[in-house]
């Protein structure tokens, strides 16, 4: 969005009637029209490639390239399930009436 309204910007200015009078001025402002038109089909491949290859499973080549990273994403996803069940385990202990057996277990 940025570079379409760099764009729109640098057109605005060569519709700007201070072009006609100032040969110096046109020349600049072209010269900035052009290049935020070549940064705007950069910017725009660059976007295009990251959406396909984010469609094309980056996940995929990811995790053949960095396996550490897919291991400690397991054992994270593995640690989370265990606290929630831990978790749920507490709340349970801390609903019942407060008794030595249940304080104990709750302590553990």
């Amino acid at each position: 969005a940025m570079s379409k309204s760099a764009v729109k910007i640098s057109s605005d200015l060569l519709s700007n009637p201070l072009c006609e009078q100032e040969p110096s001025f046109l020349e600049m402002v072209t010269a900035l029209d052009t290049a935020m038109k070549r940064m705007d089909s950069f910017n725009q491949e660059k976007v295009n490639m990251v959406w396909s290859k984010e469609r094309g499973g980056t996940g995929d080549l990811f995790s053949s390239v960095f396996p550490s990273l897919n291991m400690a994403v397991k054992r994270r996803e593995q640690t989370l399930q265990d606290y929630k069940r831990l978790q749920s385990k507490v709340e349970k202990y801390e609903e019942k009436e407060r008794t030595g057996p249940v304080l104990a277990k709750l302590h553990q």
